[in-house]
């Protein structure tokens, strides 16, 4: 039985930054990828970014890409995105996620494990 808990959403201004994380509790799989999708109101969920089972390596959507970053404590088999620069865009429902897949093929339908998600509000 594996479930993810995330923790560090909340309302910040644009511009600002917040860090995300991601602790798995009960069983895991050493060697899942895990990753970062979100969902905004009327939208379908997306991918964020997602990193490998070891952390070396990492995979951000475009929308993304240069103001988030995601890292993983591997012995604590733990993720984290740290988002800067944040816009009104960003704005969503986080979840954290945890896949066999590599790192580069995490999508919303390969996911095992999702997280109960956690609310990013990105004032203007």
């Amino acid at each position: 039985q594996v479930q993810l808990v995330e923790s560090g959403g909340g309302l910040v201004q644009a511009g600002g930054s917040l860090r995300l994380s991601c602790a798995p509790s009960g069983r895991t799989v050493s060697s899942s990828a895990m990753g970062w999708f979100r969902q905004a109101p009327g939208k379908e969920r997306e991918f964020v970014a997602a990193i490998g089972s070891s952390g070396g390596g990492t995979s951000y959507a475009d929308s993304v890409r240069g103001r988030f970053t995601i890292s993983r404590d591997v012995a604590k088999n733990t993720v984290y995105l740290q988002m800067n620069s944040l816009k009104p865009e960003d704005t969503a429902v986080y979840y954290c996620a945890a896949g066999l897949s590599q790192y580069a093929y995490m999508n919303s339908h390969n996911v095992l494990y999702w997280g109960q998600g956690t609310q990013v509000t990105v004032s203007s």
